[in-house]
């Protein structure tokens, strides 16, 4: 064999793999849905301040249902205690910010600090009350879906009574810092402060999960314990170690989302939790189990669709986003990006 021909032939190996495509499809789905909201409110300003909205909830939803997409998608568990963490980042920031509403005044620099402070300690807090979570309830229970839904629901029953034992049964209000209230024009659209934070907070956690997962050697760690846990840890790494991590981000995730949700709704209860819960398996399911990017789309297609029906058909709002599921999973029965297409 020529050292031309030994050169060329592991070229012409690698050019013989074939190379996985993007699927583009769920995106021009999601650009559809815009589109044909557009001649149905028939106001492109109105149109434009409802699309604002709805990204800005999707992002939000995002950052709550991301948690446990970790944890399902990487670990295998069904978390159906995620609402607790939720629940107790939202209550979290009720006293945080609580305590700083004097200190802060009317400076917006310090409201923002306020803010944002809420939100380390909720997620703080929310990801060591998830390890203790972990260790106790879900560990007994890998690899036994069923005990796993009831185990965590079990959880989170008594997670809600901790709550009301700590901040008492009723609602408490949140209410935004004056320097996140009102909006922005944008000709005659309005654009509301808050939403764009958070739209930006919800990008952000996308990145850093994608970045993650994708490009770095924790990431790669991960991924490959889910396919081979014996082959991972023969090398030495301790793959029970990364999957309790795995469950904490998770857990401070939805702590931040119950931060940014109880915010969004500006007061929050002890049940919030379990009632963003439905909302949350609407996104997994329609993304695809486990998987980050279908969440991240998944959370947009239902702000978009809760904002756009209830301008348009208030009534019809109450189970549009079920509809939306039934719809993609008639469409696309594992959802749209299914992990086991990858």
């Amino acid at each position: 064999m020529s050292a031309t021909t030994a050169i060329a032939t592991p070229t012409a190996a690698a050019a013989a793999v074939p190379k996985a495509q993007f699927d583009w499809r769920p995106l021009a789905l999601l650009v559809g849905l815009m589109g044909l909201a557009l001649p149905a409110i028939g106001t492109p300003s109105t149109w434009l301040t409802l699309t604002v909205a709805g990204l800005a909830m999707g992002l939000i939803i995002f950052v709550i249902a991301s948690g446990l997409t970790l944890v399902f998608g990487l670990m295998d568990v069904l978390n159906f205690g995620h609402g607790v963490f939720i629940a107790l980042g939202a209550f979290m920031a009720t006293t945080v910010m609580g305590g700083m509403t004097g200190w802060a005044g009317e400076s917006t620099a310090l409201q923002l600090t306020s803010v944002f402070t809420a939100m380390v300690v909720a997620m703080v807090v929310a990801g060591a009350v998830g390890w203790a979570f972990e260790r106790v309830i879900v560990r007994p229970v890998y690899g036994l879906h069923l005990k796993q839904i009831l185990i965590t629901m079990g959880g989170m029953i008594v997670g809600e009574e901790i709550i009301k034992v700590i901040w008492g049964p009723q609602q408490i209000a949140l209410p935004l810092p004056s320097s996140l209230t009102g909006s922005w024009l944008l000709g005659e659209a309005s654009i509301e402060k808050y939403r764009v934070m958070a739209a930006g907070i919800g990008l952000l956690v996308f990145a850093a999960l994608a970045f993650t997962l994708n490009r770095t050697k924790v990431g790669l760690l991960i991924r490959a314990g889910v396919q081979d846990r014996e082959m991972v840890e023969s090398l030495g790494y301790r793959i029970r170690r990364l999957f309790v991590g795995v469950f904490v981000a998770g857990s401070a995730l939805a702590g931040l989302g119950g931060v940014m949700w109880g915010l969004y709704q500006q007061n929050v209860t002890p049940q919030i939790g379990g009632q963003v819960n439905v909302l949350i398996f609407i996104v997994i399911i329609i993304g695809g189990l486990g998987s980050t990017l279908g969440c991240f789309v998944g959370a947009l297609l239902v702000g978009l669709m809760a904002n756009y029906t209830g301008f348009l058909a208030p009534k019809v709002a109450l189970f549009s986003n079920i509809g939306l599921m039934v719809a993609i999973l008639l469409w696309r029965p594992q959802g749209l990006y299914p992990v086991t297409n990858r």
